[in-house]
């Protein structure tokens, strides 16, 4: 009588789901062409939150993780913040939390599940794939910015005056009002690229 051996299925966590996420996104993002920039932990409002990881190129896409041994318990009021920075946004789940992901993350999100296949190797199945967001928010994506930042790309754009000893949220409001919103994100994007060195990030020349 031959018996069947059942491998045990072990939960995912957050540390081997954002090692094999960076290795994926690094492969993805080369063969595209274009410099691109991973940062973990970027800050959103002054870093009262911070999404696990971020890629920047022509775009902003946000990649938030929540594996097995997480729950979601935090992710309805980070969705608020993301939801008014990024270009894209994707949730990366452990299989347990895909019921309630669906339930919840609004449709233009992309969703994948992070899962351990036979070999004990982290691979990702796509559930839906991200869409453009609609929801951004100027004044949101300005904060992404050091002060020192956006006053430089206010002085560039004729646009500092009497802001100078002012408090950053001044700063960040005069960009939004002043900059169109496409602009404000292209300035946004090129300081994250390539002003702020390794900061946080594994830059990946074209």
């Amino acid at each position: 009588m031959k018996t069947k051996i059942l491998r045990k299925a072990f939960p995912t966590n957050d540390l081997i789901i954002r090692s094999a996420l960076k290795k994926d996104l690094k492969i993805r993002y080369s063969k595209e062409g274009e410099k691109f920039k991973i940062i973990e932990e970027l800050g959103i409002r002054h870093g009262s939150t911070r999404i696990d990881i971020a890629v920047v190129n022509g775009i902003m896409h946000g990649y938030e993780i929540k594996s097995d041994l997480d729950t979601l318990k935090r992710l309805p009021e980070q969705m608020k913040e993301f939801n008014a920075v990024f270009d894209q946004l994707t949730l990366i789940v452990g299989k347990q939390h895909l019921y309630q992901a669906m339930q919840n993350v609004p449709e233009w999100w992309g969703i994948k599940i992070a899962k351990i296949n036979s070999s004990n190797r982290v691979i990702f199945q796509t559930i839906r794939e991200a869409e453009e967001n609609r929801k951004q928010e100027s004044v949101s994506i300005a904060r992404l910015l050091w002060r020192g930042e956006a006053l430089r790309i206010l002085e560039e754009h004729d646009r500092a005056e009497g802001l100078r000893s002012k408090p950053r949220e001044f700063i960040y409001t005069r960009m939004a009002d002043q900059l169109d919103k496409e602009t404000l994100k292209g300035e946004v994007r090129n300081v994250l690229l390539n002003s702020r060195g390794d900061w946080r990030s594994v830059l990946q020349p074209a």
